[in-house]
């Protein structure tokens, strides 16, 4: 066991070697081939839909386990597919952005195409089973929201990536699906009021990802992959994934306004000097070259900054719900 390897994947994608990779346990060599980095975002949607749940008096501990750990599961899997799609579509050659900021298991020779997919079918089956074994204890909409799931881990490298449909995808599949969905399967209701609620997080979720397809823009137009920043243009793309940053704040301030959320949700304004110092980058085009002092993330940059802020945001949006699940519980018992 290497445990100082599986702190340091799951807070960066580690460059490594060949040599360093053969010394790997399993468990290393799954999280830094499933970008395991990034799967805090996901963790914090399941988060999010457990949290909304204990805070509407309805938490199941045994279902958020499920849900989670089905989540995390299925996120990893669509990465995994994602290298195999790029890979065999022959997008990752020719020093590709991806292959660039962390290893593409594939492409820097770490793994065989068939223990690549033997990982993507193992953490597959673990999100299939979490997913059916919610179905028996739920049941109703929850088929309907794996299948769902089970379509966009498929079907997001391609085709909807390519053709504008991913950063959608991302927005539906981290707000909706995995907190609206997740609250459901744990609750057994349906509730528009949590599908609002979720937006906040899963628009800095698609700012991630937005942000990334503005990085490879050049990259994506030349080979023909139609994401949404290719599709509008880079300047302007740079001001939407801003927009959604803003509109992120002005949806917790709507919910505490409308009643759903107590003025303790305002927390989330902490954020605002991570925001800050991102707003200057988003409104110039990315530097040719690694600026000085730049951080070992390059070519990553605006995905690293909406990362950043991303994380800090979610964080303090889930600080905000515990808080505020403890306010209403004292107010509802106490007062």
């Amino acid at each position: 066991m290497n445990v100082s390897m599986w702190r340091k994947a799951l807070q960066v994608i580690p460059r490594i070697s060949f040599e360093e990779w053969e010394q790997l346990d399993v468990i290393s060599k799954w999280l830094i081939s499933t970008r395991a980095a990034v799967l805090i975002m996901t963790f914090i949607s399941a988060a999010i839909a457990g949290i909304l749940a204990i805070h509407d008096g309805s938490f199941n501990l045994g279902q958020w386990l499920l849900l989670t750990i089905g989540l995390i599961m299925a996120h990893a899997t669509n990465n995994l597919l994602n290298d195999y799609t790029d890979y065999k579509r022959g997008v990752d050659e020719d020093n590709y952005y991806r292959s660039q900021y962390g290893p593409q298991c594939l492409v820097h020779g770490l793994m065989t195409t068939r223990q690549l997919l033997t990982y993507a079918a193992v953490s597959g089956i673990i999100a299939l089973a979490a997913g059916l074994a919610l179905i028996l204890l739920q049941g109703g909409l929850t088929w309907i929201l794996l299948a769902l799931g089970a379509f966009f881990v498929m079907f997001y490298t391609w085709p909807l990536k390519y053709v504008g449909l991913g950063e959608i995808a991302v927005l539906i599949v981290w707000g909706p699906l995995m907190i609206g969905g997740g609250y459901y399967v744990i609750t057994g209701t349906w509730e528009w009021n949590v599908i609002l609620a979720s937006l906040p997080y899963a628009l800095g979720v698609t700012g991630v990802i937005f942000g990334k397809h503005i990085d490879k823009f050049d990259m994506d137009k030349e080979r023909g992959i139609h994401t949404l920043p290719v599709l509008l243009g880079e300047k302007l793309s740079r001001y939407i994934a801003l927009g959604m940053i803003f509109l992120q704040y002005i949806l917790v301030v709507y919910l505490v306004i409308s009643g759903f959320f107590t003025p303790l949700m305002l927390i989330v304004f902490f954020s605002i000097p991570v925001l800050q110092q991102i707003i200057p980058l988003f409104r110039n085009p990315k530097p040719n070259e690694k600026p000085t002092n730049y951080p070992d993330v390059w070519p990553n940059y605006f995905v690293a900054a909406a990362f950043v802020h991303n994380r800090r945001f979610g964080l303090l949006f889930l600080l905000g719900l515990i808080l505020d699940t403890i306010a209403v519980y004292v107010m509802r018992n106490f007062l």
